[in-house]
């Protein structure tokens, strides 16, 4: 249990109250929670998972290849390498651990998010778009989420500016914000009418 607030006071007669029905064990200041390695400043926090990165890498037998400083375009296209992946299980096991490394990383969910679309039968492809994301993360391990304290309540929403505009998968994605904080993303497919329908509405 994650417990926190903004008066210590509050939260040290909850623990009490708690320690006086249950047996329970304060672990002191949260460093780790679920996967998730939490460094504390004076005013704000900085969420990462590198360790959690660097085992993906690890597992994925491309922790010593070159990194690499981008990942794919907005609406890029696929090779048409319509071998099928040797293991495909392998192929969504990374899926799976990338997308929960979306908590720390919102720079990959587009990525995580357009290649997820072929675990029913992925092709060699995919793959080589996979290891072009995980050659990105090689690069950008260190990357994390700071949650500061001392920021507005303005709520602000950023979305992309052509909105399901992609001509492969119609999608679209968007994150708000509390001030300066991230709490909250998306990347889906949009409901969409087929094209050829709404040429004939208009």
């Amino acid at each position: 249990m994650f417990l926190t607030s903004s008066s210590l006071d509050l939260v040290s007669s909850f623990v009490e109250g708690l320690s006086s029905e249950f047996s329970i064990k304060d672990l002191g200041p949260v460093h780790h929670f679920l996967g998730v390695e939490i460094q504390s400043h004076f005013d704000s926090l900085h969420l990462s998972q590198s360790h959690y990165a660097h085992t993906i890498l690890e597992q994925s037998h491309i922790l010593h290849c070159q990194p690499m400083p981008t990942t794919l375009e907005a609406c890029s296209t696929i090779e048409k390498d319509s071998t099928p992946v040797s293991d495909p299980s392998h192929f969504r096991g990374i899926i799976g651990a990338l997308q929960y490394l979306n908590l720390t990383h919102p720079d990959l969910f587009y990525n995580v998010n357009y290649v997820s679309q072929f675990m029913n039968s992925p092709t060699m492809a995919h793959l080589k778009i996979i290891h072009q994301i995980l050659r990105n993360l090689k690069e950008t391990t260190h990357f994390g989420l700071y949650l500061r304290s001392n920021t507005s309540f303005d709520l602000s929403v950023f979305s992309d500016t052509d909105w399901a505009g992609c001509p492969t998968t119609r999608h679209s994605s968007y994150c708000t914000f509390l001030g300066s904080n991230i709490f909250s993303s998306c990347a889906k497919k949009q409901q969409i009418v087929s094209r050829p329908s709404t040429k004939a509405e208009y």
